[in-house]
């Protein structure tokens, strides 16, 4: 059997010697979209976590048998195609949602706390030449008793609403999909959790449903010094948008996601005024060693069951 990771360099250290138990294994840190079809050539089973594979690539492979999607999202390969062509798809699900949760925290904290600001205060030696024991001049709230608003209470969500609770936040939620439900917490309409909540946080698929979905005309409903933090998918929430909001009110945002990836310089999300109101990080949350290590066993698991 021949197996093809296409993108292996999106698991960093982590072994792939379970590949190896299937037979020839050919490993490319990235591939370019022009690359695909003449890497896949003869492979049984292809391994991608964002490469596209389109219907022509896999009417040109007929020894395809099996594409394993590293990843929950399947939006890169074509599945009706794959049905069509008798073209196993599988991917791999919730092996990142406490890496996620994990880092949506990190997120807050860091914007919540200020933490930049503090962190170079003392850095710089200001903190030293102060004559004061403490610095008080950014001021930062506690979670306990704010309103969290939830976009999206798939599994990642409700894990997130769970934490959010044991630090004492009111949760409330959206539901994108309009299918998920919980008698745990209160569903609201988007532009009351928009209006009411102290910290949102996004956990939500990128669809028709979902697509800006947070634009600059709904992001003038946003409380004074909210929270908003992103870590569904890119297009979610307007770029541009933000890069003006930020600069314009005492909003903070974070974002682990963005349209295009990585994030053109170009991006106005780059050039705002107020940095300190902005976090970025480039598409991490999902990474943590123990996520990593879940998804190439779970992957291997896939194969292991398909042969």
């Amino acid at each position: 059997m021949k197996i093809v990771l296409l993108d292996a360099i999106t698991f960093g250290d982590i072994s792939l010697e379970c590949f190896d138990a299937f037979g020839e294994v050919v490993k490319y840190a990235k591939t370019a979209p022009g690359e695909t079809l003449s890497r896949i050539e003869g492979a049984e089973v292809v391994v991608t976590n964002k490469v596209v594979i389109t219907k022509e690539m896999m009417q040109s492979t007929p020894s395809l048998k099996l594409i394993c999607i590293a990843a929950t999202g399947m939006n890169n390969v074509d599945l009706e195609a794959a049905s069509e062509l008798g073209i196993e798809v599988k991917n791999v699900a919730g092996y990142s949602t406490d890496s996620v949760v994990q880092h949506t925290f990190s997120m807050l904290f860091y914007l919540m706390g200020h933490s930049r600001y503090y962190d170079e205060v003392v850095k710089s030696g200001e903190y030293s030449k102060s004559g004061v024991f403490t610095d008080v001049s950014h001021p930062f709230y506690e979670v306990k008793d704010k309103t969290w608003g939830i976009i999206g209470l798939g599994a990642i969500g409700r894990e997130v609403a769970r934490v959010a609770r044991a630090f004492g936040a009111n949760v409330i939620y959206y539901s994108t999909s309009g299918r998920n439900s919980s008698d745990e917490y209160e569903q609201v309409v988007l532009h009351r959790l928009l209006e009411s909540s102290d910290i949102i946080t996004i956990h939500a698929p990128l669809n028709e449903k979902t697509k800006n979905l947070l634009n600059y005309d709904k992001l003038q409903h946003l409380k004074e010094r909210a929270v908003v933090l992103n870590l569904g998918r890119g297009g979610i929430i307007d770029e541009k948008a933000v890069a003006e909001i930020v600069d314009e009110r005492e909003c903070y945002f974070g974002l682990d996601v963005f349209e295009k990836e990585p994030l053109p310089q170009s991006s106005p999300l780059l050039s705002v005024k107020n940095p300190q109101r902005l976090y970025l990080t480039p598409h991490i949350a999902w990474t943590s060693v123990e996520a990593r290590e879940r998804l190439i066993a779970m992957v291997c698991q896939n194969i292991k069951e398909s042969f």
